[in-house]
């Protein structure tokens, strides 16, 4: 089965998208397997792929389609199919045709032959995306070692077209030039791996000195989590705007776009409501269905941050028909994180955008999780202040549901201590007496102990 767009549509979009590549995308649907448990979730992740493709600057026109029990070891969609696509590639001027799976070395090099234009598939495309979008030292060495990872294997492909064989004699003399040049850029590429792993070990214990701060500090850590393009960065500045701090809130806030993979740097701000109700939100990469094995393993360090996180906010976006697809695939790679443990108030943004006419913001049904942690639902509106009030009280709520209230006989020599509770505790009572100040707080139970030993 085929699916194409509307004349009209392909002609309007391509007028008018100036400098974007005209692009064909195309899948497979495998009736065996557990790749989709339906047609309407191999359309939906035809759909992402198309998304990307635009997030990528490029402009899809057609997508063509193949139900198989299982994809072609040869050209991925079968010898027909190929032809159809070859077709439409040259009847609608497209320059690139993106698969909807990851090629095999093979499969790529078969389908450029057949095809005539270079091919991509989805999970080089995501690749790109992320090299875009990279911002930080940390973040671009990530993405450069998951591309050459990628690459490697398919390099074979890239000198096809250069003599295979010499007519000298001799190890290397008996080489064709591409076989040479083949060699050559293996060489390199292992190299560079070499390098890019010690560069990002460096950076790894650097990010690690940098969390040992922060628990040093006793602030809560609360890490916004979700699939992408769920609102993670809007709320982030959303709270950035409703809690400012002596510095220019535009300084701290991050970037923010109705796209796929909008940020890839984690960030984390410090977001004070009042003295002792306070806690650092983290605003981590997206997550999106079947990413690419190479970018969870190269940004991994990144992703540590979600199990160094007290509390977890996955962030939903409740107006997407598949946002339980969302849910599952968040939690999913949560659990592979090893952060399945790490309680969540699960936050169902864009609410003004449902179909039906669902109140928000409010407080849904509490779920309990298979660790017995009780889970906070809510349905927000990131744009709306009143959604922030609601989301800003949850987290505190939660965040304090483990507090302790103390009571401290603080001798005046020990003027620390005082200014210490009331920088990082809720201070209830506070009576000066002979002996001392005496002081009667709520604070988490690593604070009240801190203070009991600057006072021993």
């Amino acid at each position: 089965m085929a699916v194409l767009f509307g004349a009209d549509d392909i002609l309007s979009r391509r007028t008018g998208a100036g400098e974007k590549e005209p692009v064909i995308l195309a899948g497979v649907w495998k009736t065996t397997g557990r790749d989709f448990a339906s047609e309407d979730d191999f359309l939906h992740s035809l759909d992402e792929l198309r998304e990307l493709a635009l997030a990528c600057g490029m402009e899809p026109l057609a997508t063509v389609t193949q139900q198989l029990p299982g994809i072609d070891k040869a050209l991925y969609v079968r010898s027909g199919k190929a032809e159809e696509i070859a077709l439409a590639a040259s009847e609608l001027g497209a320059v690139r045709v993106i698969f909807n799976d990851t090629l095999s070395p093979s499969q790529l090099r078969n389908l450029q032959k057949l095809l005539k234009v270079p091919v991509m598939d989805r999970t080089r495309l995501i690749l790109e995306i992320f090299e875009t979008r990279a911002r930080t030292r940390e973040a671009k060495l990530q993405v450069e070692l998951a591309k050459l990872q990628y690459l490697k294997p398919r390099l074979i492909g890239m000198w096809e077209t250069q003599n295979r064989q010499g007519g000298a004699s001799g190890s290397m003399s008996t080489r064709g030039e591409g076989e040479k040049q083949l060699e050559i850029d293996r060489r390199t590429v292992d190299h560079r791996l070499s390098e890019l792993r010690r560069e990002l070990s460096d950076v790894t214990r650097e990010r690690e000195t940098q969390r040992k701060k922060r628990r040093m500090s006793r602030l809560p850590v609360v890490a916004l989590i979700g699939y992408t393009n769920a609102g993670k960065s809007t709320i982030m500045n959303a709270m950035l705007d409703r809690w400012p701090s002596d510095t220019d809130a535009e300084d701290r806030k991050v970037f923010e776009a109705d796209m796929l993979f909008a940020t890839l740097d984690t960030t984390v701000r410090r977001i004070r409501v009042e003295k002792g109700r306070e806690f650092l939100l983290s605003d981590t990469v997206g997550f999106i269905h079947r990413l690419p094995t190479a970018l969870v393993e190269a940004f991994h360090s990144t992703l540590e941050e979600v199990a160094e996180a007290d509390l977890l906010l996955q962030v939903v976006d409740s107006s997407d028909a598949h946002h339980m697809d969302h849910i599952a695939v968040t939690r999913q790679t949560v659990a592979e994180l090893g952060a399945g443990h790490i309680p969540m108030i699960t936050v169902f943004n864009k609410s003004d955008l449902r179909e039906e006419a669902s109140p928000y913001p409010r407080r849904g049904l509490i779920e309990t999780s298979a660790g017995g942690e009780r889970n906070e639902n809510i349905y927000i509106s990131a744009k709306d202040p009143a959604s922030i009030e609601l989301l800003t009280s949850v987290i505190l709520e939660k965040l304090e549901s483990g507090d302790v209230t103390e009571e401290f006989l603080i001798p005046y020599t020990k003027g620390n201590v005082q200014a210490f509770l009331t920088e990082n505790a809720r201070v209830s009572d506070i009576e000066y007496l002979n002996e001392g100040t005496k002081m009667t707080v709520s604070c988490g139970r690593e604070i009240a102990e801190r203070a009991r030993k600057m006072l021993s």
